[in-house]
């Protein structure tokens, strides 16, 4: 009798041998105390070094992510403002999630100061503690060696190496799910009530840094512990319900928080047009997704979609950030779709260089044609397989869904408690949850979503190497899985790499003749049983470098700043268009203009004590001053512009008491109807009353030219100072 029917990823798996009788496994003589082989940690250890490097070596270039860098500046500089996640230093407004995921950036800012390096490190350190640990939890589940392999396949993965890179959420939620995957391990080997209520708590603060996108994981989990955990049914469910509570706990804390806390001794809730908590995370940040809105959510949403023509661009200010390359994409911010990928390639440039259009961003370079170009497959239901999403995520496709079908057939009549089903059941849930959640979603506003598909693909594609090549050293059928996998790789890779024949073309041409090299050398091996036994490992190796060339090369690609991605929007190699050396955040500084600086100056000589330096039109406005000097801007009307906050009656009685003299105003211009006094809500009502009641300041005073200054998207700023007691 075969052990692969047992267990495919046993490491006798594959041999014919009698049911009695165990044969040693070569390291079992000389294994280390905690049972791994003495190679294990050195390897390990060499594999979360490479992360390190990858995810940091450009940190100081990370650049800062629009709106939310400037809310983890207030949150560095202000306690109130850390503990509520306001976006000004005042906390008048909170930002529009919930803020888990910037509180390390803004201890990291106190402690280091605030920089660009300073707000990614904490998403390196959560990338390698991933990387770590996903080690850990595929080791239990299935050996040694796949556990060291989808630590390897985590780090390469294209999204990762660039989100870890950034200060983004998604890097925070990821480490957390991979850390609740790890408690649940234990747990459903055990039996533990113990290990899964601490998968509960880890989900919660996954929520927490991204909300409802961590309770994704909670079938898989679940399903998981019912089928195999060894205990009773009754126990099982217990079980659940004990880590279920926790979870739901850990998860609503802040929401509980805001809502036993009364109104006017915390920031009103950005997103909400009631100051609900609980309608900015479950309507805006949530079933708005899907196209269903709940009362007291913001309509519009955070949308923000990626894809677009190259070559579009924006120019210009947004978002507080200046110099933009890319501008924004249609539905979240003026100025239009990406810019094209900067020319160039990696390590010494594309055939073609890369010419600069006439918005300022780079066209890409010869033979590169950039995600949303006009190819019609990748959108709708085939979205996380087209060209945009793909190579960020989709390399290693083929191989995770060969193992995962393999893996559950050759387990079928393992017990109930087989702890190998089990890890493909859950991995599998995982995957195929998160997966059609994605592809159901009408947007996915950041490619940074994809980076909670890593750990089931990694895991899934480690296990399928080794389970396969056990299969491949046995007799029978099932020997030419590992063939046909590498086969099926290799075209579903060249697919991918279609759109972009000018980047790195060597290394394609490489992946191509080994993959082809380890499909010939394992055919001839497994047809002829008396070739050295070396030419089937010689294939194995080939076989194994050519299904990982793709996401290696775009994973390595982020060294060169030109593809290593955005904090705005995270993508490696040639088929982000969000990112690269003229991204999103790139150029963005700490320092104002020399416009800006006179106006600070002005306002900072004549505020007369007041609490706030001055209410602006817009977030994108208050950016600027607030990055550069920490001060106390009121930005009205939050993310969206449209949250009635302030009032119009809570902006007089601060004019009133001294607290709030002056007002800077926008209109016209590029960004009409993105700034407030434009859009006929709360903030208009405020820039209507102020306009009336206050007097606007000579231009010339503070030493602008004209009458008025330039305003954020072309248009026209006017400063306003209001008397006390207007």
């Amino acid at each position: 009798m075969s052990t692969i029917l047992a267990d495919p990823l046993h490491p006798s798996a594959g041999k014919e041998r009698p049911s009695h009788g165990r044969p040693r496994r070569r390291w079992e003589l000389w294994r280390s105390p905690d049972g791994q082989p003495p190679w294990a940690r050195p390897a390990l250890l060499g594999i979360a070094a490479v992360a390190a490097v990858l995810y940091a070596w450009n940190i100081t270039q990370a650049g800062f992510a629009p709106f939310y860098s400037v809310a983890v500046k207030s949150m560095s500089v202000s306690w109130k403002a850390f503990f509520y996640g306001a976006f000004d230093p005042k906390a008048t407004i909170t930002i529009d999630k919930l803020a888990g995921s910037f509180l390390p950036q803004a201890l990291s800012a106190r402690i280091f100061g605030f920089s660009a390096w300073s707000l990614a490190l904490p998403q390196v350190i959560e990338g390698v503690i991933a990387v770590l640990v996903m080690y850990r939890v595929v080791r239990r589940w299935a050996g040694v060696v796949p556990g060291l392999l989808a630590a390897g396949i985590f780090t390469l993965t294209p999204i990762a190496a660039s989100m870890f890179g950034h200060s983004m959420e998604d890097g925070a939620l990821t480490m957390c799910l991979v850390l609740a995957a790890d408690a649940y391990q234990r747990a459903v080997m055990e039996g533990r009530l113990r290990s899964l209520a601490w998968a509960g708590v880890w989900v919660g603060l996954g929520f927490q840094a991204k909300m409802l996108q961590a309770w994704m994981i909670l079938p898989a989990l679940a399903v998981g512990y019912l089928l195999a955990a060894p205990v009773r049914l009754r126990r099982r469910l217990w079980h659940l319900g004990v880590a279920g509570a926790v979870m739901l706990a850990v998860s609503l804390s802040w929401i509980a928080l805001y809502t036993v806390t009364p109104a006017g001794d915390r920031p009103y809730v950005d997103g909400s047009t009631t100051n609900s908590a609980f309608a900015m995370v479950f309507g805006y940040n949530g079933l708005e997704r899907f196209g269903i809105t709940i009362s007291g959510a913001v309509t519009n949403g955070p949308g923000v979609t990626t894809g677009g023509a190259p070559g579009q661009s924006g120019a210009g200010r947004a978002g507080g950030f200046r110099d933009l390359g890319g501008g924004f994409p249609a539905g979240g911010f003026p100025g239009g779709g990406p810019g094209g990928a900067p020319g160039g390639g990696f390590p010494g440039g594309a055939p073609g260089g890369g010419a600069r259009s006439a918005g300022g961003a780079a066209e890409p370079p010869a033979g590169i044609r950039l995600a949303g170009g006009g190819n019609s497959f990748g959108a709708g239901w085939t979205k996380l397989l087209g060209n945009e999403y793909g190579p960020q995520i989709g390399w290693l496709y083929p191989l995770a869904l060969l193992a995962l079908i393999f893996g559950l057939a050759w387990t079928r009549r393992t017990p109930r408690t087989g702890q190998v089903r089990a890890g493909f059941v859950m991995w599998g849930v995982w995957l195929a949850t998160f997966g059609l959640i994605f592809s159901k979603m009408s947007t996915i506003p950041h490619t940074a979503y994809m980076s909670s598909l890593a750990p089931p693909v990694a895991a899934l594609s480690a296990a399928g190497i080794v389970m396969f090549w056990r299969a491949y050293r046995g007799y029978g059928w099932r020997g030419w899985v590992l063939p046909a996998a590498v086969a099926a790789e290799l075209a579903w890779a060249l697919f991918l790499w279609r759109d972009y024949g000018g980047f790195l073309p060597w290394a394609r041409d490489a992946m191509v003749m080994a993959g082809v090299a380890a499909i010939v050398a394992m055919v001839v091996a497994r047809a002829f049983r008396r070739v050295p036994a070396l030419l089937a490992t010689a294939g194995l190796a080939a076989g194994v470098a050519a299904m990982l060339a793709a996401p290696a090369a775009w994973a390595a690609s982020v060294l060169n700043t030109q593809y290593g991605g955005s904090s705005f929007n995270a993508s490696a190699g040639p088929a982000g268009g969000m990112g690269g050396g003229g991204g999103i955040g790139a150029s963005a500084t700490t320092t104002l203009t020399a416009a800006e600086q006179r106006l600070y100056t002005y306002v900072s000589a004549h505020r007369d004590g007041a609490s706030y330096l001055m209410a602006v039109s817009s977030w994108s406005e208050a950016g600027p001053y607030i990055l550069a000097t920490g001060q106390e801007v009121m930005d009205m009307g939050g993310f969206s512009g449209t949250v009635p906050e302030p009032t119009l009656a809570a902006v007089r009685q601060l004019v009133r008491s001294g607290q709030l003299r002056f007002f800077l105003l926008s209109g016209g211009g590029a960004g009409a109807g993105f700034a407030a006094g434009d859009r006929g809500s709360t903030s208009a009502t405020i820039a209507t009353w102020v306009r009336s009641a206050c007097t606007e300041v000579p231009a010339a005073d503070y030493g602008a030219a004209g009458s008025a200054s330039a305003g954020a998207f072309g248009g026209t700023q006017a400063l306003y100072a209001c008397a006390r007691g207007a």
